[in-house]
């Protein structure tokens, strides 16, 4: 069984309690228009999550290797999901972890005409319980979204009774928007902060579900004053107690 990385400070009564975030990272390029890759590294760092899907990740760009580099300056597993792939590049989604994966698959959510999207679902090994993660980046227009919703909805509702968190940058600007109600249907009224831009938020597009709804704690949008020049988004954490929800069905 993959043993729990043990943090200095860390105060989680119960081993399953863990923090998750997802992070639109604009390919390393910041407010200012630099690309500084260390400062996505450290807002990663301040957000000392335990499982980060990360969106507009650029796998190999002259040579670097953005996803290499996260993984292995923050001490995570890492998991690629590249939904755009050419001779010189690989670009798309990804996840960091803590925990041992162990399995992965890639869903191909791309709509014709449409820039190609994806999504990642993995099973990971969180403290001996089995834990499904779905991180996805979805499109710009309602139609193609509606069609990538009723994609991943049916792979939550083929999972098996495992809990399940699905996480990413939804671009959905319609508060009441048909996919919002969907996921809200399937997982439960969850808060949505605005995220997005990161100067001044004003749209909920990162967006976390968890089931069962009980093991959510804590949300909230990550304000440090470097996320909000690192990225054009800010990321948005949840602390996830899974104890607590089985207890609350005891």
């Amino acid at each position: 069984m993959h043993k729990p990385i043990k943090r200095e400070g860390d105060t989680r009564a119960s081993p399953c309690r863990i923090k998750v975030a997802t992070y639109n990272i604009h390919v390393g390029i910041g407010r200012d228009g630099q690309f500084k890759p260390q400062r996505i590294a450290n807002v990663i760092r301040e957000l000392d999550a335990d499982i980060v899907a990360l969106q507009e990740v650029p796998f190999t760009t002259g040579g670097f290797d953005m996803l290499e580099y996260l993984a292995t300056t923050c001490g995570r597993i890492a998991v690629a999901g590249p939904t755009i792939k050419t001779a010189h590049e690989h670009f798309g989604n990804a996840v960091l972890t803590r925990f041992s994966v162990n399995d992965v698959q890639r869903i191909d959510l791309s709509v014709p005409r449409r820039e190609p999207r994806g999504a990642i679902t993995a099973l990971l090994d969180c403290h001996g319980l089995a834990l499904r993660l779905i991180a996805t980046h979805l499109g710009l227009w309602p139609s193609e979204r509606r069609l990538q919703i009723r994609q991943l909805l049916r792979v939550v509702r083929d999972a098996d009774l495992a809990p399940i968190i699905l996480l990413g940058d939804l671009n959905e600007w319609f508060v009441w928007g048909r996919p919002v109600r969907w996921l809200h249907k399937q997982f439960k009224h969850t808060p949505s902060p605005a995220s997005f831009p990161a100067g001044r938020p004003m749209l909920a597009l990162d967006r976390i579900w968890v089931r069962p709804r009980q093991a959510l704690r804590h949300l909230e949008v990550h304000m440090s004053t470097l996320a909000r020049v690192a990225s054009d988004h800010l990321p948005v954490s949840a602390t996830l107690d899974f104890d607590a929800a089985r207890m609350s069905h005891a």
